[in-house]
This record gives C-alpha cells, sequence and structure tokens, in this order.
C-alpha cells in the first residue's frame, strides 16, 4: 500500500499540483488508505506483546500517527523526510571530522553555519552569496 502514496505523490508532483489542488487530492485516495492503515494498526494492537517488535512499531506508528497524517493537510509536506535525510547525509559522513570543533561554542556555531547552507541549498540560493550578504550586512544592523 505505501507505493501507491508514493506514486500519487510522484504523479501529482509530474502534474505540477500544488497548494489546494494537491490538498483536495490527498484527501481522496491517500486519506482513505491511511485510515485503512490506521484501523489495522488498531486491531493488532490489542492481540500484540507491547514489548515485541511489532508491538514496539504499533507503538511508535501510535505516537507518531499525527505526523503521518499531517501531510495531508499540508501542501508543502511530504510523504517521508527523505529530503532531510539526504541533507543531512554529508554532515553524518563527516561526523569523525568533524568530532573536536575545539569547544561546545564552536559546535553550536558550526552546527547554525551547516543549518543555513542546507537551508539555501534547499531553496536554490547560493550559499555563498547569502553568507556574503548577511556578513556584510552585520555591522549596521540594528539589535
Amino acid at each position: 500500500m505505501p507505493w501507491r502514496l508514493y506514486r500519487i505523490e510522484r504523479e501529482a508532483k509530474r502534474d505540477g499540483l500544488r497548494g489546494e489542488e494537491l490538498v483536495r487530492l490527498r484527501a481522496g485516495e491517500p486519506k482513505a488508505m491511511l485510515a485503512v492503515l490506521g484501523e489495522y494498526i488498531e486491531r493488532l494492537r490489542p492481540t500484540t506483546l507491547p514489548k515485541s517488535g511489532l508491538g514496539t512499531a504499533i507503538t511508535y506508528a501510535r505516537s507518531q500517527w499525527p505526523s503521518i497524517t499531517r501531510y495531508l493537510a499540508v501542501p508543502e509536506a511530504e510523504l517521508d523526510n527523505n529530503s532531510c535525510e539526504n541533507a543531512i547525509r554529508p554532515l553524518a559522513l563527516g561526523r569523525k571530522n568533524w568530532l573536536f570543533a575545539g569547544s561546545e561554542a564552536g559546535g553550536h556555531r558550526a552546527a547554525t553555519l551547516f543549518s543555513i547552507v542546507i537551508t539555501c541549498k534547499r531553496l536554490g540560493i547560493d550559499p555563498q552569496d547569502y553568507l556574503a550578504d548577511i556578513l556584510a550586512r552585520i555591522p549596521t544592523h540594528k539589535l
């Protein structure tokens, strides 16, 4: 069933659906599929040991259900968080290289810069141009 949700999202993207059109599309078949999945999870719960692998998965799915279904109402939301995972992959791969940031404050500064750079890339902004612009304006910024 999840592959059908991805197919619907892929076709919507191909067709250029956005905003309310996308929300209307998701209110149909995707919402019905998630309702079936939610009902199935609830039917399994009473017959599953809570500490078993399946029980743990059911508990997790139930606790995340508002987040899982949120994408139905928010056109900008994605079905999964793969784009976020892919954005932070370079950081995870370089973790050993950055293990020693010099200090905790240095680590926070590095995290802030990484966040700015990744956000710029996701928005199609050249991070170097953005940083050059804001760094040049910092001295004249009023607090």
